[in-house]
């Protein structure tokens, strides 16, 4: 018994059985309902129980807003490693490293360009999974990049920041892309273009305090924490218990932070409508003169029909030749 236990049996089962993925289902972490992963990509990365918007990385995001999921990525400078010499459980430049080998990019920003609805458009979209989405030297050389293209093309800019702040690792360095990335900002309204600001989830720290709340149009995820400090150390400091839902998307529209909380499934559309207003100011199709009444003017005669059109003749007061008064 021991042997058909103990050989027989492994072998049987190394045979029949399938390796199961371990993606397969997903957890929402509002509801706690398990998703198949099908419908979960179906659904845009929206829960089908109570609608919350999970975190999704840039490539699905740029995917869900361009034309037929169509982008062309470029190629950022690559950023510089540990400048400081930064080091806390572990150093700057293991962690830099780690971050580069799970999500495949440099730093935590993608940038891409493409059309929405038919417009040029330029997308600069933050990447949560690379060390929280932190702000360094590579994410402002990544949004300035985005908005010399922008200028180049005669775009529109768009910014999805999903981050937790200024990157610690680079210190002063770090806070410096704060007035380094709103001076590129300035630089787009300078030439006329639209500087769209996509809030998601989260959005916080430096990243809060600067770029992002400088857009023509703020729009949100539904349910996006959007804020500076976290709400605990707020509490600890004013000592205060603060409103429910506060710095949830749906907080800063009702006091005027952001303009729409949009779905995730009606964000490609929404954008669409905006850069068509912004870039295509003027109607598509050809203006056609309305007929205009006639029109009594002193001094003329009234009009007279001639082939069915309505023409206004001047009245001749000349005296004919030869006659008098």
């Amino acid at each position: 018994m021991n042997w058909i236990t103990n050989s027989v049996l492994p072998k049987i089962q190394a045979l029949v059985r399938r390796e199961v993925p371990d993606n397969l289902w997903h957890k929402c972490v509002a509801c706690g309902q398990m998703i198949f992963h099908r419908d979960l990509e179906q659904n845009l990365h929206v829960c089908p129980e109570c609608g919350h918007h999970l975190r999704i990385g840039p490539i699905e995001r740029l995917k869900m807003v361009f034309d037929e999921g169509k982008y062309d990525t470029i190629q950022l400078p690559k950023p510089a490693l540990d400048p400081l010499k930064f080091r806390d459980q572990k150093r700057y430049t293991d962690r830099l490293r780690e971050a580069q080998t799970k999500t495949g990019r440099n730093d935590a920003m993608v940038v891409a360009h493409g059309t929405i609805g038919g417009v040029p458009a330029v997308a600069a979209v933050f990447d949560f999974g690379f060390m929280g989405g932190s702000m360094g030297t590579g994410v402002g050389d990544a949004l300035v990049r985005a908005a010399k293209l922008a200028e180049t093309q005669n775009a529109a800019l768009l910014v999805f920041p999903s981050s937790g702040g200024a990157r610690m690792q680079e210190g002063i360095l770090s806070l410096m892309q704060m007035p380094r990335t709103v001076a590129a900002v300035d630089r787009i309204k300078e030439r006329g273009l639209p500087f769209i600001v996509i809030l998601t989830d989260p959005t916080t720290g430096g990243v809060t305090a600067s770029f992002a709340m400088l857009g023509d149009i703020h729009l949100a995820e539904p349910g996006s924490i959007i804020g500076f400090a976290g709400q605990r150390v707020i509490q600890e400091t004013i000592r205060e218990q603060l409103p429910d839902g506060f710095q949830r998307a749906e907080y800063l529209l009702e006091h005027g932070m952001v303009d729409a909380v949009v779905h995730r499934k009606d964000l490609k559309a929404t954008l669409g409508r905006i850069l068509a207003l912004l870039l295509r100011p003027r109607p598509t199709a050809q203006i056609v003169a309305l007929p205009q009444p006639d029109v009594e003017i002193p001094g003329k005669a009234p009009a007279t029909k001639d082939d069915g059109k309505s023409t206004n003749h001047v009245a001749d007061t000349r005296t004919p030749a030869g006659e008098s008064d």
